[in-house]
């Protein structure tokens, strides 16, 4: 099918085209982009007072699949992602059993190409059933499209053992995902470490549980070679010691997630298990680190640590809740309100930290552009509607948000994947 994108405002990271033009897209891929385009087609989208990007890459999302289906799907993960403009998910690997071998890697990808509409890369665990104690079949994994190894939800705390996975990914060409985590000092903290914790009678987690894991990976990676990301930066110092690390021309990139720009650990006014995620909530010093952080350019990518958890789970004291919030319905707008309306980010740079920077991280050449040649995954975005996140109406099994009821602009209104439209506001296709 041709799909002829009309009166959009094309933003492109790649090309820097920020303007008005029409795509036309055939056979999967993006055919031309040009101010008016006459050419026919069998279905034309009016994308007038709309954004057209390259489709969203979120380089961290846990889709629980296999194992954790009550929590979320491939299918349901999938269509929550549609619904927020992503078009490529990297799932991360602490799933039951835990993706630690080239063959459960397959398995993933066979299941999501039948059952998800959106692209899955699937992340390959560091060590075997993330133990720590033992290396995953690295090679097999990069061998099968894992793009990635990741220990997420927690860190391997064997450095030696963590070293030598580092070398394995560089030998086979693929990244390190560090999740930046001292467990020996997290002491059974649940949100951080600060006044706010005192009030409510909880523990709290400092930031040096993040800092000093940072700061080790990013000298593993700098004696391996290996390519270092960073995910869910939360504290200032991550920030200084990335902008050092890219001073120094190592290869380390860093992400941000939108509570963590958005949210601090004044806005928890209750004991409320929707507000516990790991790394927690920091300090408003921390907040305007990260904003800052996007805004240079020390920080790379916005993505979104989509953890869904079910209900029972996170309705609850945070002392017993589980770490992590949804966050693939809600990442666009969050992003556009709090950092493109208050002129911290131009739309294009958006794109780029949404899109164009995570295909480069994963090497994707086809993906993060929406220009001739290019793979036609693409969003439609409305920067103009304005509603209230309701959890209610998201197509994830997850409703664990801080963010239900919080007034927002901008929704994703079209989603391509493949150049097939998978979302349209309102309704999945």
């Amino acid at each position: 099918m041709n799909i002829l994108i009309r009166n959009g405002h094309v933003v492109d990271p790649m090309t820097k085209r920020d303007g008005r033009f029409d795509i036309l897209i055939g056979d999967g891929r993006i055919r031309k982009v040009a101010g008016i385009i006459e050419d026919t087609a069998d279905r034309v989208i009016d994308a007038s007072g709309c954004y057209v990007m390259p489709g969203f890459i979120d380089l961290h999302v846990h889709l629980r699949d296999p194992g954790l289906e009550y929590k979320e799907t491939l299918a349901t993960g999938g269509r929550a992602a549609a619904r927020g403009g992503v078009t490529t998910v990297c799932a991360m690997p602490n799933t039951k059993p835990v993706i630690d071998d080239g063959d459960k890697v397959m398995e993933v990808h066979r299941r999501a190409a039948l059952e998800c509409p959106v692209n899955v890369i699937q992340i390959g665990a560091v060590t075997k059933g993330q133990r720590g104690e033992e290396l995953s079949d690295i090679a097999g994994m990069a061998a099968a499209g894992c793009h990635a190894i990741s220990e997420d939800g927690k860190s391997v705390m064997n450095a030696s053992l963590y070293r030598r996975g580092m070398k394995l990914a560089k030998e086979n060409g693929i990244s390190v995902f560090a999740h930046c985590e001292d467990i020996t000092m997290v002491e059974g903290g649940v949100m951080n470490a600060d006044e706010n914790a005192e009030r409510l009678g909880l523990k709290g987690i400092t930031n040096s549980v993040e800092d000093v894991i940072a700061a080790r990976d990013i000298l593993l990676a700098k004696e391996t070679g290996v390519r270092l990301h960073l995910c869910h930066c939360s504290t200032a110092d991550s920030v200084k010691m990335i902008a050092a690390a890219k001073e120094e021309g190592l290869p380390v990139t860093g992400e941000v997630c939108p509570h963590h720009f958005v949210l601090t650990s004044n806005d928890i006014k209750a004991d409320d298990g929707n507000y516990k995620m790991n790394p927690p909530l920091r300090s408003k010093k921390d907040a305007e680190a990260l904003r800052e952080g996007l805004r240079n350019g020390i920080m790379d990518v916005i993505a979104t640590d989509h953890a869904p958890h079910a209900a029972l789970e996170k309705d609850r004291s945070m002392a017993q809740a589980a770490f992590g919030i949804v966050g693939l319905e809600t990442s666009a707008a969050l992003t556009y309100t709090y950092l493109v309306k208050t002129g911290i980010l131009s739309i294009l740079d958006m794109a780029e930290k949404m899109s164009y920077n995570p295909a480069k991280i994963l090497g994707l050449m086809e993906k993060g552009s929406v220009s001739e040649g290019k793979a036609a995954d693409v969003v439609i975005f409305d920067p103009c509607r304005t509603y209230r996140i309701d959890k209610e109406t998201f197509l994830s099994k997850g409703r664990n948000t801080p963010f239900d009821g919080l007034e927002v602009s901008g929704e994703v209104m079209y989603t391509l994947v493949g150049g097939e439209v998978v979302y349209e506001a309102g309704s999945m296709c």
